[in-house]
This record gives structure tokens, sequence and C-alpha cells, in this order.
């Protein structure tokens, strides 16, 4: 299980970009959400990237980190969006709801 670090959050062209871990649950909610927070509001970010490249496993926890910054972002007419999602993570997104808010981006 990989740890959350502060080297995998970084913004890029006002874009917040996130890379989570190869097991997103609750015992890493909290820090990413800490980090993410941290960096909505202290620089000028429009949208939300999360990467999933690494990510095997995402329980209901991570649905909540997306719903959480969907909801900060959104207010200012930000949008979210996921990369290097695979077959699995893309059944949580659709299962979830969350297709209707997250933008999968092909490579």
């Amino acid at each position: 299980m990989g740890r959350v670090l502060e080297e995998d959050f970084q913004v890029i062209d006002h874009c917040l970009m996130i890379r989570l871990p190869a097991e997103v649950d609750h015992h890493q909610a909290a820090c990413i959400c800490e980090y993410a927070d941290r960096l909505l509001y202290r620089e000028d970010v429009c949208n939300v990237v999360f990467d999933f490249e690494n990510t095997t496993f995402m329980d209901s926890s991570g649905i909540g980190i997306i719903m959480g910054r969907y909801r900060k972002i959104s207010c200012f007419g930000g949008r979210i969006y996921a990369i290097h999602v695979n077959r699995q993570i893309r059944r949580i997104l659709g299962v979830s709801g969350l297709e209707k808010i997250v933008e999968v981006l092909e490579a």
C-alpha cells in the first residue's frame, strides 16, 4: 500500500494534478484531502486531475475524495478529470454515479 506524499500533488497550468496511491481507502483519504485542499485554497487552481495510474483499489473513501474536491472546485466553474483509468476504476466511477461529474481522459 503506497503512502501519500507531497510530491504526488502538483499544480500545472492551473490544474491540480493528484497522483493517487495503489490503494485509496480511509487510511489514505484524510491525507489526500488535506494536501489537495491546501493547494486548492493556496494556488490558482481551475481544475483537478486525478491520476489513477498506480491505483488498483478504491473504496467509498475514494468516492468521497472525488466528491469533496468536486464540490469545492465546481463553485468556481472548475471541472474534475481522471487519467490512466483502468477497467475496475471505470466501473466504480459508473456505479457510484461519478461518471456524471468526472471526465475520463484517454491517453
